[in-house]
């Protein structure tokens, strides 16, 4: 259907993510890959879904040079817990806090995609709440040791071991704790392609 429905368009996936990738094309889209560098920081005032907001803006602003059929389609995704983002993890015992933090608690997972042409932009999120049983050193061990899950918010990938034994309750997309909220994205594309 979007394939169909979006053919007027070139669209452009600037995302790196293997998992947003492969959303991409369970949507069944026709689309390039392009990765622009940008420098992702932002604003310290900024909270929650202003964060990726604002960060899913930034990666499209790398952007100038965009055709009248382009689109260029950009994300952010962080997890949220006691007024505070948490990003990628830059090494294992960071990586390891991050996990000892949201074991035994609720987090939110918030991710925002954003819909650059050369005369339009729509940014969408959507927010989903985590609850964690409690992990023992050993789990978090086992799973840093085995996953390395540093290019990940929260390093944690829901979709792998730790998401089967960790993840008690959900409220909210489970897609979007993946990286791509795909109902979300579906409805902006068809409505983007009335324009």
């Amino acid at each position: 259907m979007l394939r169909e429905a979006l053919k007027k368009y070139n669209i452009i996936l600037a995302s790196g993510s293997p998992r947003r990738q492969a959303f991409f094309k369970e949507l069944d889209l026709d689309f390039t890959i392009e990765v622009r560098e940008i420098e992702e920081t932002y604003p310290e005032s900024l909270k929650a879904s202003e964060i990726t907001d604002y960060l899913s803006q930034l990666k499209a602003s790398a952007f100038t040079d965009l055709s009248e059929r382009d689109m260029v389609i950009t994300s952010d995704t962080i997890v949220w817990k006691d007024g505070k983002a948490i990003g990628k993890p830059k090494n294992y015992e960071e990586a390891k806090q991050m996990l000892q933090n949201l074991s035994n608690e609720m987090h939110e997972v918030i991710t925002s995609v954003c819909f650059t042409g050369k005369e339009f932009q729509e940014t969408i999120h959507d927010t989903t709440k985590v609850w964690f049983k409690p992990l023992s050193e050993a789990e978090i061990d086992y799973y840093l040791n085995t996953y390395q899950p540093y290019d990940k918010a929260g390093s944690y990938g829901v979709q792998e071991w730790i998401g089967y034994i960790a993840m008690e309750r959900l409220e909210g997309s489970y897609f979007n704790v993946m990286g791509l909220p795909t109902h979300l994205v579906y409805k902006t594309l068809m409505a983007l392609a009335k324009r």
